[in-house]
Formats: C-alpha cells, structure tokens, sequence
C-alpha cells in the first residue's frame, strides 16, 4: 500500500480544503494518507512515504508563505531527489506565477512530478475539486 504525506499550510482553509481533497483520492486508489502541517514534518520523516504532496497557496509577492512552510519545505528539499511528489495551492490575485517557480525549483532539485500542480482561485471546487482527487490518486499508484 502507498503512504503518502500530504504536508499544507493553510491561511484561510482554502489550501487545506485542497489537502483533504487530496486525501480522498489517494484514498480512493487505496492508498493511505497522513494530513501534516509543516511543524509536524521535518526531514527524518522522508523515508517512511512512498510519494508527498505539499500544499501552500500564494503569499506577499506571489511565493511561499514564509514563517511556517518555506523553512520546512527547504530543509526538506534535499532529500526529496528522486521522490514522487505533488504540488497544490489557492490564490486570491496573480496568475500563479509562485507555482510555476516552486514547480521549477522541485524539478531542478531532482523530483518526479506525478501531474501537474494544482492551483485554483479561492476555495476548490468543480474542476479544481476533481483536479486534487486526481492528484491523490495519481500520487498513490
């Protein structure tokens, strides 16, 4: 059975809303799921997940929110070479210009994107809503 890590931070519920769409995908592909937020995730824990999701939506001038989630997402950065991973996120203005780079900056670190991230404006539903499960499943096979 896949475990995979789904690690967010979220400021108005709108990027958790997305990590628990993501966990109802991977559970539907039978895989299993643990919901952390960054103070419970450090890199000690790569080992025991097949694949990661990390979700944070866009802050200040579109990147990663600062206090909480870039500092454990870079310390964790290095030992996610070769690993599957998946990117997700809300926003409220821009046009996902903190993804592209956070998806850039995974890829030139050695990851293996299982799709392509997902981002959607406000709180997921419809096609953003699909879009997570999808992820969820694709993360679990």
């Amino acid at each position: 059975m896949s475990k995979i890590a789904i690690v967010y931070w979220s400021g108005t519920g709108n990027t958790e809303a997305m990590a628990r769409l993501v966990e109802e995908g991977v559970n539907a592909a039978g895989g299993q799921a643990d919901l952390l937020t960054p103070e419970l995730f450090d890199p000690s824990m790569v080992g025991n997940y097949t694949a990661f999701a990390f979700g944070c939506p866009s802050m200040g001038a579109e990147q990663l929110e600062e206090a909480e989630f870039e500092p454990m997402f870079s310390a964790v950065k290095p030992n996610l070479s070769g690993k599957t991973i998946g990117l997700f996120g809300s926003y409220g203005w821009g046009d996902g210009e903190w993804m592209r780079t956070w998806q850039a900056d995974c890829e030139e670190a050695g990851c293996s994107l299982a799709e392509e991230p997902v981002i959607c404006c406000g709180a997921p539903e419809g096609d953003a809503a699909d879009a997570c499960r999808s992820l969820g499943r694709a993360l679990a096979k």
